[in-house]
């Protein structure tokens, strides 16, 4: 199938994209790190706005985003190099290409469309899909791995820390029970399971009674908060004085790290006090971004 750039825009919409290109500020001359590349959304816009000598260097460890995302900035290809790896390696990254710091910093740690309605990885429940869920397919661990292989106690606590699943006993004891019968394969065999180990009365009205299971298991097949904690860590040490870090995060236990990281670290001034949440004209094109919180930190001079 050909995928022209017109297609590429739309799967997927960047998440408080003019909010977060006002608080990064590119301009002409200056080098960006877009953390998460996923279909160039938000480099794009970096692009446009650094007009014509401001530079782009991406992180992304999904292949197949890359492959879109290269089409989508053609144009700008002499002014993008995109590394194949996650964000928390950035001083490598960096390193290797003999950059010292960088003028601003922008990571957005949600899930882009094409992973959620086209990926065949599992991370949907709306579809029959192999349950894998891995961001970069080099990794080893899979969701199947952890869901057949994890004790009833490990799995509990993953859907509990990183899910906040208030039902986590009940279903982890049913996986453990179903998985001696039958391998857990697919996705729609975990919801389930999950949809059957909790009572009707306690499936949440909104959302479906295995989003929170999917969401836990995601975070820990590709280590979500020890990735995000290590940027956070790190990202001082190549951001210039002045420069800015703009975090775009979706739930609460992302946005209580990013918030807790920025007030820690004595060399950055937090500029915004509470998080940039979207328009209601952003919800209403794109009911996705409702959750989406922007924090935004700036190493002092």
């Amino acid at each position: 199938m050909t995928v022209d750039n017109s297609d590429v825009e739309q799967i997927h919409r960047s998440v408080l994209l003019d909010e977060t290109i006002g608080y990064l500020a590119p301009y002409s001359g200056g080098i960006y790190v877009d953390g998460t590349l996923g279909l160039g959304g938000h480099s794009q816009a970096i692009l446009k706005s650094s007009e014509p000598d401001g530079k782009v260097i991406a992180f992304e460890w999904d292949g197949e985003a890359i492959s879109l995302a290269e089409i989508r900035l053609q144009q700008y290809a002499h002014r993008l190099t995109i590394i194949r790896n996650n964000f928390s390696e950035i001083i490598s990254g960096l390193g290797s290409l003999g950059v010292v710091a960088v003028d601003g910093v922008l990571v957005d740690v949600g899930m882009s469309s094409l992973q959620l309605d086209g990926g065949g990885r599992g991370f949907s429940f709306r579809r029959d899909e192999a349950l894998d869920m891995r961001m970069d397919n080099r990794r080893e661990t899979t969701a199947a791995l952890i869901v057949n292989k994890c004790s009833e106690e490990e799995l509990a606590d993953i859907f509990f820390h990183y899910g906040d699943e208030r039902q986590a006993r009940p279903i982890a004891r049913e996986i453990v029970k179903e998985r001696r019968k039958n391998k857990i394969t697919t996705s729609r065999q975990l919801a389930n399971v999950v949809a059957a180990s909790v009572p009707k009365r306690f499936h949440p009205k909104k959302i479906h009674v295995a989003t929170k299971v999917f969401q836990a298991l995601r975070i820990a097949v590709n280590t979500e908060l020890e990735n995000l904690a290590t940027l956070l860590d790190d990202v001082v040490s190549v951001l210039k004085p002045g420069g800015r870090i703009c975090v775009i995060s979706f739930h609460s236990l992302e946005d209580r790290l990013v918030k807790r990281k920025f007030k820690a670290n004595k060399e950055l001034e937090v500029i915004t006090s509470r998080p940039v949440v979207p328009m209601e004209e952003e919800v209403y094109a794109n009911p996705r971004a409702r959750s989406a919180r922007l924090r935004v930190a700036e190493k002092k001079k």
